[in-house]
């Protein structure tokens, strides 16, 4: 039988995670600070035929030649211009290192994972469901919580090692 006193132990446990904050458009989106290698400004991409569309090509980054993905075009969003604010953070996915062109990244946050609450059955926004894992409510902004994983599949990822 679990006291209240045990439940608020447990709770100030919850596990602290760190997430790396990026906009697109309007909209906010957070991933695990754990899955990103670095942040880069946007340097000549070179173009990749017969790839998905959302793929942008490929760029040398220290000898490595590493995927690049345009999150507006993953998302179905209309094309923006590359500003002075326009990134592309590399994540590694399962040991490979992707880039993802982002319109900014804003900052890294600290928050408990006990303040991830489940995504709404119907989301505003241009992700695909299932690659939302939360939603994070901060006083003044929503940022959505994104697995990685279900953004990019296996398969695609395979795709993209072949393209290397």
């Amino acid at each position: 039988m679990e006291t209240a006193l045990q439940t608020k132990v447990e709770e100030s446990r919850s596990e602290l995670i760190q997430l790396v904050s990026f906009k697109l458009e309007q909209e906010e989106y957070g991933v695990n600070v754990l899955k990103v290698r670095e942040i880069i400004r946007m340097p000549t991409i070179t173009r990749v035929p017969n790839t998905p569309h959302y793929i942008e090509g490929v760029i040398n980054l220290r000898g490595k030649v590493i995927p690049i993905i345009s999150m507006r075009k993953r998302f179905c969003l209309p094309e923006g211009e590359i500003s002075s604010q326009t990134r592309i953070m590399v994540m590694d996915m399962d040991g490979e290192l992707m880039g993802f062109v982002v319109d900014a990244v804003s900052e890294v946050i600290r928050i408990s994972e006990s303040e991830i609450q489940p995504p709404p059955a119907v989301v505003n926004s241009a992700v695909e469901q299932e690659c939302l894992s939360g939603v994070i409510n901060q006083t003044e902004r929503l940022l959505f919580f994104l697995d990685l994983e279900k953004l990019i599949s296996r398969d695609e990822r395979q795709l993209f090692s072949g393209m290397m």
